[in-house]
């Protein structure tokens, strides 16, 4: 008898897909991205309850998300903020992303950071999951980027990781964060051209043409 490829439950519209044997999640993300992706979002609910008066109101926020963050600016009671900064943290986890990304944006402008920063800052991000989640990950990274020092390094992975499974203040996930970010900021000054000297009169000597195709 042929044996029946195993399918996953039918969706509503009725439809029955075929279960992929190399991707056991289906095409979703993985219950680890689900959860940096929620801790994400509740980051950047408390970076929105933070803001000023005056930085909220230029904020682009959904109704929802406005009212959540308002009200966890007005509760002083410890245990009441706790419980609205959670809420906060569901409303948030409730967007789209385009809607999430609009909200980044206008932080990072408050914030003054420019478009270039903020890719470097994310390319940042993007290591550090992945030095968290692969242990061969350092070695990729300390051959990218060869000043860093690989023991600090090790170090930092191995203290993040204790501090999530024990729910720990986020200490060591930080200070990996600026770990990868001093080595990346290493590798970029030492490949900055030198500029040359006064005193250098080979131009003069043999002058540089170009090319028609634009090399010199």
């Amino acid at each position: 008898m042929t044996q029946r490829p195993r399918t996953l439950p039918a969706s509503r519209t009725g439809h029955v897909a075929p279960v992929d044997e190399d991707d056991p999640y289906g095409g979703r993300p993985s219950k680890s991205q689900l959860k940096r992706d929620m801790l994400a979002l509740q980051a950047l609910g408390a970076e929105l309850v933070a803001l000023s008066k005056d930085a909220h109101k230029k904020m682009p926020l959904p109704e929802a998300v406005d009212e959540a963050v308002r009200e966890a600016r007005r509760i002083t009671d410890h245990e009441g903020k706790r419980r609205q900064m959670q809420y906060v943290g569901k409303v948030m986890r409730s967007l789209d992303d385009e809607e999430v990304a609009k909200i980044r944006a206008a932080l990072d402008a408050y914030n003054g950071v420019s478009k270039a920063e903020t890719v470097r800052l994310h390319a940042v991000e993007r290591w550090r999951e992945r030095l968290l989640a692969d242990d061969a990950a350092l070695t990729e990274f300390v051959a990218k980027y060869p000043a860093a020092d690989v023991q600090t390094g090790r170090n930092l992975i191995r203290s993040a990781r204790r501090d999530q499974q024990q729910q720990r203040p986020p200490k060591h996930f930080r200070e990996l964060f600026h770990w990868i970010k001093a080595a990346q900021a290493a590798a970029s000054a030492s490949a900055e051209p030198v500029e040359p000297s006064d005193d250098d009169d080979d131009d003069d000597i043999f002058p540089v043409r170009e090319d028609d195709d634009g090399r010199y």
